[in-house]
Formats: structure tokens, sequence, C-alpha cells
């Protein structure tokens, strides 16, 4: 395949990951609002989909590779590592985002989570000891303005987003931080998608332990099944292997940006589908957001690029 063909392919992946994203926190959404279920019942059920899913693919693809698959359960100080990264990276961001969709919408939510980015840039100057660049002062003042609009509507003396949705929303950008610290050694060795669909299953177990899932009564009708499975299909596990391709067709920086189709579909499907209505003060503070996006993926910063938290 020529360089424009796998450009092509990595731009059309990158932006498909993200539109299967912004569809996961829509449904999230519908599933909370409209069939009454909690955030931790629909994240250990997401996980576990996602984590059978991804492993499964990769060993059905490359079935000579199944023993790399499981590679990390021969090293302990790896499997601690692995634990840690389910128990205090993957659950913590996913549970985060959930609620503080399931306290506000699903847009809102996917907003208030790319300010995970704004935390990794503050964590990194922080332990380089630097101040910021002029584009990430820029991205900063992008983000503070995009959060104030979103939770006042420009109103310094209303507070438009409910406190616990703000609160859910700030923890869960902070919690990016860790989830992009803690298995720096593990994606080095073994690789993103195998760290990540046994990050997911394990995180799917712990959760589920922890929150007596089991004992949760749901009603699961069609739409309920239904919703939960394209959550985990189509939100998690597909989305993240259209992101993995379109990184390594276009490289992150591009895919990061073009992913951004994440907050727009949610946005889109949370004013048409479920009929949520957003302010343009709303529509204000993402675009906001996302001008923070694009600032910390000028050529030449020295930010990390980041994974996927809500994946």
């Amino acid at each position: 395949m020529d360089d424009r063909k796998i450009a092509i392919r990595g731009t059309l992946c990158a932006i498909s990951g993200g539109v299967c994203w912004g569809f996961s926190g829509t449904m999230g959404q519908f599933l909370f609002s409209q069939k009454g279920l909690t955030t931790s019942w629909v994240t250990t059920v997401r996980m576990l989909i996602a984590g059978v899913l991804l492993l499964g693919v990769m060993a059905a693809r490359r079935p000579k590779e199944v023993r790399a698959i499981g590679k990390v359960w021969t090293v302990k100080k790896d499997v601690r590592r692995l634990l840690l990264f389910a128990a205090l990276g993957l659950i913590p961001c996913q549970f985060t985002y959930l609620e503080c969709i399931a306290n506000s919408n699903s847009a809102t939510g996917t907003a208030l989570n790319y300010l995970g980015q704004m935390m990794i840039l503050l964590y990194v100057c922080f332990v380089t000891r630097r101040l910021p660049t002029r584009w990430e002062i820029t991205a900063l003042l992008l983000a503070f303005l995009g959060v104030f609009f979103l939770a006042t509507h420009g109103d310094v003396h209303t507070l438009v987003l409910s406190p616990q949705a703000l609160f859910w929303g700030l923890i869960g950008a902070v919690m990016v931080v860790v989830y992009n610290t803690l298995p720096q050694r593990l994606l080095r060795v073994y690789g993103s998608p195998v760290i990540t669909g046994w990050g997911m299953l394990l995180g799917g177990v712990i959760l589920g332990l922890l929150s007596r899932v089991w004992t949760q009564e749901v009603t699961l009708d069609a739409q309920t099944v239904m919703g939960i499975l394209l959550i985990g299909v189509v939100g998690t596990a597909m989305a993240f292997t259209l992101y993995l391709q379109g990184v390594n067709d276009i490289g992150p920086v591009k895919t990061s940006l073009l992913s951004c189709a994440e907050l727009v579909t949610a946005g889109v499907l949370t004013s048409v589908w479920l009929k949520t209505p957003l302010a343009w003060q709303d529509v204000l503070g993402m675009a906001l957001i996302l001008g923070m996006v694009a600032f910390l993926a000028v050529p030449g910063r020295t930010t990390p690029n980041t994974t996927r938290s809500n994946s």
C-alpha cells in the first residue's frame, strides 16, 4: 500500500475511532437516564466485554503470538504493575467519565474528560521543573475558559453544571495523569493492545467484586442488552482498535487531533438523539477545549502524547 493510501486509511481510522467513542458516551447517557442503570454496573460490563474482545481478536489475528499475549503473567513485578494499572488507572478513568455523564450529559462529560491533557501538561511542568511555553499557556487559558462557560454559562454568580458533574469531571481529568504514567514500562515491553486488553478485563473483575455488581437489580430488555453490547464492542474495543491503527498510519499527534470527532459526535447525538438542550455557552465551552487540544499539538511541544482514558 502506497503512502497516500496509508495516510487516507489512518485519517479515516482516527476520525472513526473518535466517532465510536462519542457514540459510546451518548449510549451511556441513554442507559443511565432511560434504563436506570448504575455507573458501576455499566463500567464493569463495558470493561469485561472490551477486555475479552481485545484479547480475543489479538489471539485470533495472530495465533502464533498467543504466548506473547500472556507473557506479562510470567514476570511478578509486571503482574503487580498490571494490577495497579487496572485498579488505579483504568477503573478510576472509566468510572469517573461515566459518572460525570450520569450527572450531566455525554457532550459535557466528554469535554471535561479532555481536560486530562491539561493535567498532564501541568504534571510534566512540575516534574521537569519548568514553566509552560507560550503555546501551553494559551492552551491552559482556553481550558480554563472552556470549563468556565460549561459550568457557569458566563455568569460568575450561577453554576449551571451540577457540582457532582463538575467534581467527577475534574477528578476524571486528574486520573488521566495516573492512567498515563502507571503503565509506561508495560507499554514499552508488551505493547498497548495487550496491556489495555488485560487491564480492561482485570478492571472489570475488580470493580465488579468491589461494587458487588451481581446484587444490583437490572432489567435486561432488548434495548438495554443492545446498548451494553454497543458500548463494549463499538464504543470501546472497535474505537480503541481504530485509534491504534490511526496512530500507526499517521502518528499520535494527527490521530489525537482527528479523534476530537468524539466531542463533536457526542454533542450532536446528545442534542439530536437524546434531545438534551445545549446552550450556545455549552458549545462555546466545548470549542474552547478543542482549541486547547489543538494548541497542545503544536509541533515542537515537549508534552508527551497521551493514551486514551475513556477507551
